[in-house]
């Protein structure tokens, strides 16, 4: 076993802490990773501060994790000593299913495990990035393309798939007119993915104090989405309908946004369930819809995606000892746009 520090947190009320984790040692097909970087995502606060779903504590989150690569197994053929990696929000799946088989592990059939709160074929609960080092198959494991700083290719191995599998999905590109609810760790990302496959693309958010960072990152629009005549000026405008954000929205205000065949997509997970007049979906043939992260192929094809067209994260690093403010700061709202962890710190603070 490997023992590599991390900061775990004990319970929903707790502090993160310091402690001591242990890591299976490399196998014949793992790749053994030296973290330098963890992004903070609005899961790993919900998960730490067991908001919803079952959390198994101790907890040490982070599935946007990026490094060195310091060891392979014999059986290893993608990496190399050396490579800069990112692992992100899963580490294994059943590998047989057709879905597995056509690169769509986060659908896998029998459930695929995930980079931590997860049990795992050893029925341990997974560890996340939150530590020193990692030890991954690597079938699941990213490579990180040169062009993009590993500090600010973080968030993309969670938000960045997060936007681009939808985007690709129902085929943003010239011609399509996209609107992403939510300009703040999902959506600012998600903006300039979209420009680069060349849609419009319209941002809706709560207040204008981030317009000016919209325009920058490529959005065509930017409105306020609490103004109700967007939902006169804009009707029956947009083949789709991103939403970023966890609250509870009009969803037939909102659907009534959408042309001909358009589709909402549900990226945020609303506190209620979802109501509707199904009618908003009968007129104009509209569809609702929800998707979870891209698989590891269509991972790897993100970052080469956004390398190419010089797309990062807007990050700030913090150290460990800035966790459980930074979180305060997501849970309120308030960080620009993604906060990330220099693992460098996890042993001095």
């Amino acid at each position: 076993m490997i023992t590599v520090n991390a900061r775990s947190i004990a319970g929903p009320g707790e502090a993160f802490t310091p402690m001591s984790l242990q890591r299976r040692d490399v196998g014949p097909a793992d790749v053994l990773i030296d973290i330098a970087y963890c992004g903070i995502c609005h899961t790993d606060v919900s998960r730490a501060r067991s908001e919803f779903g079952q959390t198994q504590y101790p907890l040490v989150p982070g599935h946007e994790i990026v490094g060195i690569v310091s060891s392979v197994g014999p059986e290893v053929r993608k990496f190399a000593v050396g490579d800069r990696v990112g692992v992100g929000c899963l580490v294994d799946s059943c590998r047989e299913c057709d879905y597995c088989r056509n690169g769509m592990e986060p659908y896998c059939r029998n459930g695929h495990i995930r980079t931590y709160n997860c049990l795992d074929r050893s029925g341990q609960y997974t560890q996340g990035g939150y530590s020193e080092k990692i030890v991954v198959d690597e079938g699941y494991v990213l490579r990180i393309p040169d062009g993009i700083p590993l500090e600010s290719a973080a968030p993309l191995l969670c938000a960045g798939i997060t936007l681009y599998s939808p985007l690709r999905h129902w085929k943003a590109g010239p011609g399509v007119k996209v609107a992403i609810i939510g300009f703040g760790g999902l959506g600012h990302v998600g903006v300039p993915i979209s420009a680069a496959m060349g849609a419009h693309t319209t941002v809706f958010d709560l207040t204008t104090d981030k317009k000016a960072d919209a325009y920058r990152r490529g959005a065509d629009d930017y409105r306020l989405s609490t103004d109700p005549v967007i939902f006169t000026d804009f009707a029956g405008t947009f083949d789709l309908i991103l939403s970023t954000v966890p609250g509870d929205l009009d969803y037939d205000a909102f659907l009534g946004l959408l042309a001909l065949d358009g589709t909402f997509v549900n990226l945020g997970v609303p506190k209620k369930r979802v109501s509707l007049d199904v009618f908003s979906l009968l007129n104009n043939r509209r569809s609702l819809a929800g998707t979870l992260v891209g698989g590891i192929e269509e991972t790897q094809e993100m970052l080469d995606f956004c390398a190419g067209k010089g797309i990062a994260a807007q990050v700030e690093v913090v150290g460990a000892d800035g966790i459980d403010a930074a979180y305060d700061r997501v849970a309120a709202g308030e960080v620009r746009y993604r906060y990330v962890i220099d693992i460098a710190t996890l042993a001095t603070g």
